[in-house]
């Protein structure tokens, strides 16, 4: 579904534009036109490659989600690909933004989530900008992409939040008494934080880029905003840090702790062996055919060969108890 409104200098509110005047429109010096089209069919591509004079590869990357985190100059309009995070028992469920603009216009192209979830909702993004436009008096597209990048970095927050319960959920399990090898559940959240960072990391240059300069209609006053997405993207990514270091610290943990208990193991084994070993030397010595060994006609033979055995053993099993092997 494809939406259109516009922006006019010196007028509140927004104005809905005709999809078959996109064109017209977008030309319009004192307007911004912002075009938004949720879970895009290749109808609805055609329509906005014809009106905006869409790149075809830019036109291709719109219709078929799965875009690294970039930006890139391609003819006239640049096109930033983003990605909206959400973590659902240890998985990370990723939906795409692309948005690509030029001088007068923006259009936004909302992709459904890996797990078919609705794609992002716009409306924070759409208050954002209005407010800052009052407050600014400005149409320029930069303040609309900063409403769109920044609304999809603070919900990153959220799911460095739900990361973070997630890690201390997971250190019960990594101490836990059950021996069933390291949880499932670490696992998961690796792989959901290896996702995740593959999402944040590239967002640090996209935003330096427009820091730089690179995209010309971003204006000065938008650039100020951008640094403060800037700043963001930069804590979540400490955090991410932070959080692929404890979550290493508890795998490592979790061998640490089997390691532990298989000593403990190896401790008792070796003890019981060490206990028998004696016995079992003594019963096998006399055990063996010899005519003239020694105490074998002594009346008081067998009673010093038990009684031997019990006093060896029972002294090794003090002593190993002593030293908590057993």
């Amino acid at each position: 579904m494809i939406r259109a409104w516009s922006y006019t200098d010196g007028i509140d509110g927004a104005t809905d534009v005709d999809l078959n005047e996109l064109k017209t429109a977008a030309t319009k010096p004192e307007r911004l036109v912002w075009v938004d089209c949720d879970d895009p069919t290749p109808d609805d591509i055609a329509l906005l490659q014809r009106e905006l004079g869409i790149h075809p590869v830019t036109a291709e990357d719109l219709l078929e989600a799965g875009q690294r985190t970039k930006l890139e100059r391609v003819g006239e309009h640049f096109h930033v690909a983003a990605h909206d995070c959400e973590l659902h028992d240890d998985e990370l469920t990723t939906r795409e933004v692309d948005i690509v603009f030029a001088e007068g216009w923006l259009l936004t192209v909302r992709h459904r989530g890996d797990d078919g979830s609705p794609a992002l909702p716009i409306d924070d993004a759409v208050h954002r900008f209005e407010r800052q436009r009052v407050e600014h008096g400005s149409d320029d597209e930069g303040f609309l992409l900063w409403a769109l990048l920044d609304v999809m970095v603070d919900r990153w927050f959220g799911v460095s939040d739900a990361i973070d319960d997630r890690l201390a959920e997971n250190e019960e399990l990594v101490f836990s008494e059950n021996d069933e090898g390291i949880p499932r559940e670490l696992f998961d959240l690796r792989r959901a934080l290896v996702a995740f960072r593959r999402v944040v990391s590239p967002m640090r240059e996209v935003v330096a880029a427009l820091l730089r300069r690179e995209a010309e209609c971003v204006g000065e006053q938008a650039i100020v905003h951008l640094q403060d997405v800037y700043d963001h993207v930069l804590r979540v990514i400490d955090l991410l840090e932070s959080q692929r270091e404890l979550l290493t610290g508890l795998l490592e943990g979790r061998l640490a702790v089997m390691s532990n208990r298989m000593n403990q193991v190896m401790k008792a084994t070796s003890s019981w062996g060490a206990i028998l070993i004696v016995a079992t030397l003594i019963a096998g010595i006399y055990g063996m055919n010899f005519r003239n060994m020694p105490e074998l006609r002594w009346m008081y033979g067998y009673p010093f060969a038990l009684g031997t055995m019990v006093f060896v053993t029972g002294g090794l099993y003090i002593i190993f108890r002593r030293r908590h092997w057993l």
